[in-house]
């Protein structure tokens, strides 16, 4: 009787450890301060979108383990199997893979608007005039394409924002493709940066963060239903992080755009 108590407490420990190990997600992250987007290195507040992860997993009782990666990396491990998610990632994103194992994209956690940034003087530039712009090291200028390949535009790779940001104060680049909640979140927390602006007249796009996965589908739409069924909620928390509609800011900064640029 003892030994067959002991042998049920055991399966009974395993059965538990093996249901703690199932509910256990790592996710890939950017390793970059992409604030108020992400910031997965900080010890307190990673940013929106891990709040929005958050979120989901105390609604759902998994435990989200979060692994900052180069961006190149992150699709390495991805279909490797090191990592189980990727965040974020979008389906329009290039990745160096041929014979890649098929993702699964969540519905958007974040929407944002992308575009590029000069200083306030060069406001309406001929595109012609910009030969240098600046982007995270590994970001896709999907809205630059034609221009690179007919060797019009050249990309200047930074590690970081600020980096980046400084070279356009300087006047080493010509301008820098980020997200305009990123851009900014950075002029104000680092005043010394000066003031830039998004030319609503350059490429520009409404970009949404998804999570994606190669093993776990069904956690997918587990978090597309949780999506959708808090999104009250999902939008309070958004809200907190100054995250506006795209189209909001897009049709705000045209509208003043054209006011400044009035003979």
């Amino acid at each position: 009787m003892f030994t067959h108590n002991i042998r049920l407490y055991l399966l009974l420990l395993t059965l538990v450890s093996f249901q703690s190990m199932a509910e256990k997600l790592i996710v890939g992250a950017q390793e970059l301060d992409y604030s108020p987007h992400y910031n997965f290195s900080s010890q307190r507040d990673k940013g929106v979108g891990w709040a929005i992860l958050e979120a989901f997993a105390n609604h759902t009782g998994y435990e989200i383990v979060y692994v900052g990666l180069p961006v190149k990396r992150l699709q390495i491990e991805l279909q490797k199997g090191s990592i189980d998610f990727v965040y974020p990632d979008n389906p329009r994103w290039q990745d160096s893979f041929i014979d890649k194992k098929p993702k699964t994209f969540s519905h958007s956690i974040v929407n944002t608007l992308t575009g590029t940034f000069l200083k306030p003087e060069r406001l309406a530039s001929p595109i012609e005039s910009l030969k240098r712009i600046a982007l995270p090291r590994g970001f896709t200028p999907v809205k630059w394409q034609q221009q690179i390949q007919a060797e019009q535009i050249k990309i200047v790779e930074v590690d970081d924002v600020y980096e980046g940001l400084r070279l356009l104060k300087d006047g080493s680049v010509d301008g820098i493709n980020l997200a305009y909640n990123v851009v900014d979140y950075f002029t104000r927390r680092y005043p010394e940066l000066g003031t830039f602006t998004l030319d609503t007249s350059l490429p520009n796009k409404e970009v949404e963060f998804q999570l994606s996965t190669v093993k776990y589908p069904n956690i997918i739409a587990e978090l597309n239903a949780f999506l959708i069924s808090h999104k009250s909620m999902l939008d309070k928390i958004r809200q907190n992080y100054g995250m506006q509609q795209p189209e909001t800011i897009l049709t705000r900064l045209t509208r003043q755009q054209a006011v400044d640029t009035t003979p």
